[in-house]
């Protein structure tokens, strides 16, 4: 089954988005963060994914307040990041109520590390974050908010994270995020041929319900949805009779 996922990233305790992961090109929603997670889970949706995107940068975890707010009143499950950088950082986000923690940076450059967390915390309760760019014939894997390469590419850690018993994976094409242009269903159909076992949840350029359908057929487990709602493009609850029709012709 297909889950549509609301998203909502924080700066500066405000609903913003941004452009292919660029900081200078920001969108900001007049949005309360807790009362639009409320809209969202009255529009029928269960899991809520929320992206710290000052802590993706600093390492802190700066909209924590605004977070456990959400966490504690939206009715959601909450999975979240930004600004996980070692143990103690995923101990201070299921202590704020989040229900899985994402890890980025530090899965592309620690993975034993997270391996780790994986056994000790359970693979439920952690969501890889490799997102990534499609450079000189490779899906390259940028990290501290997508302004550097890592050395590994996603061909590299898939396999060994596959491996080491994780079972979610959040896959964002960079390029794409943001820009309302379709989602990359290339990227996922590769993911899936290089690690079958993991759940993806597809994440930017879904502008469509249309997109929400495509992506549910090709099986991937979660669709990420941002601008799109936050625009009104269409709504959580037309997200999920949709990803229900293709569910149940599959």
């Amino acid at each position: 089954m297909t889950l549509p996922i609301p998203a909502i990233d924080l700066r500066e305790g405000k609903v913003v988005r941004l452009f292919k992961g660029d900081y200078e090109q920001q969108t900001t929603f007049a949005f309360e963060p807790v009362e639009l997670a409320k809209r969202y889970a009255a529009d029928g949706a269960s899991w809520l994914h929320v992206v710290d995107l000052d802590g993706a940068r600093s390492g802190r975890f700066e909209n924590l307040p605004t977070l456990s707010a959400i966490a504690a009143s939206a009715g959601l499950s909450v999975q979240a990041g930004g600004g996980v950088r070692d143990e103690d950082g995923v101990r201070r986000l299921l202590d704020a109520g989040v229900a899985r923690v994402v890890v980025g940076s530090i899965a592309m450059r620690e993975p034993e590390s997270v391996a780790a967390w994986i056994g000790r915390y359970g693979a439920e309760r952690i969501v890889l974050a490799l997102d990534t760019r499609f450079r000189d014939g490779q899906w390259r894997l940028p990290s501290a908010g997508w302004t550097a390469d890592e050395a590994r590419t996603l061909d590299d850690l898939l396999p060994f994270y596959e491996s080491a018993g994780a079972r979610h994976l959040l896959c964002t094409d960079i390029d794409r995020d943001g820009t309302m242009t379709g989602p990359n269903t290339a990227l996922y159909r590769h993911v899936a041929s290089v690690a079958p076992k993991l759940d993806v949840q597809a994440s930017g350029g879904v502008r469509s319900l249309a997109d929400v359908a495509g992506l549910a057929l090709q099986g991937v487990a979660g669709v990420i949805l941002g601008r799109a709602l936050l625009q009104g493009e269409f709504t959580v609850a037309e997200a999920l009779a949709v990803t229900a029709k293709a569910d149940a012709s599959c």
